[in-house]
């Protein structure tokens, strides 16, 4: 678990040193991050670097469209980050390495079962005794649950909602972002900061992951190993 060991001590620091920094120092934030990333997959297989990819791909796109389109959650400055679409991709790798760890695949069941009573409890108290009504949160908690039974790889899962919320509570806590009270749509939906199942958003990122990562890979496979149209030949015909 040396991975998920090094993304659970570069949350705070990056987290920490973005609180004092301006622009300049996200963008800086933001290459050391992509250059941390790129570094841990260096050991990783084809499948694993493709998946880390498709999560940074899909998280960049609901970050711009939910965060500084919707306004649904905001950061301490204006817009995305530069640090965050890197972030997903460690954030996803993290879990991912938990869940097929010796320690995870020795006690599946349990971990499982564990982490589906923590999201219950956590979304209850959301629902009963946060100082801010979360039911976006009590939502995602489902989904979650969903995930951990139904899912593909259920231990990522498991991962996913400790790193996640780890990070949600981290992040929110000294102000580096912040969710609205409400959806920005429709304002029927409340919203806790964090929301308590959060993990249960970012689990859509790991399905889709898990899911398209093998169909991917094989489709750059074929592309690659794919031989070279011939070249055109050009028939000369003589005057007659």
């Amino acid at each position: 678990m040396p991975v998920a060991a090094i993304v659970v001590a570069w949350v705070p620091l990056v987290l920490g040193l973005d609180s004092i920094s301006g622009r300049g120092g996200q963008l800086l934030l933001g290459l050391l991050s992509w250059v941390l990333l790129a570094v841990l997959l260096r050991r990783e297989d084809p499948l694993t670097r493709v998946s880390v990819l498709i999560v940074v791909a899909y998280a960049t796109l609901i970050e711009y469209t939910f965060s500084a389109f919707l306004g649904t959650y905001t950061y301490r400055l204006p817009g995305v980050p530069a640090f965050v679409p890197p972030g997903h991709g460690l954030v996803y790798l993290a879990a991912l390495c938990l869940g097929r760890s010796r320690a995870f695949r020795a006690k599946p069941r349990a971990l499982v079962i564990g982490a589906s009573v923590a999201v219950a409890a956590y979304a209850l108290w959301g629902l009963l005794l946060s100082p801010r009504l979360d039911v976006l949160g009590a939502l995602w908690a489902a989904c979650l649950l969903w995930f951990l039974w139904r899912g593909r790889a259920p231990l990522v899962y498991v991962g996913a909602f400790l790193v996640v919320t780890y990070l949600e509570i981290l992040g929110t806590s000294i102000g580096t972002w912040t969710w609205g009270t409400h959806d920005p749509v429709l304002h029927w939906i409340a919203i806790g900061n964090p929301p308590s199942g959060a993990a249960g958003g970012y689990g859509f990122f790991d399905a889709a992951a898990l899911a398209l990562a093998p169909w991917v890979l094989t489709l750059l496979r074929r592309v690659r190993s794919a031989p070279p149209e011939p070249a055109l030949e050009l028939e000369l015909t003589e005057a007659a």
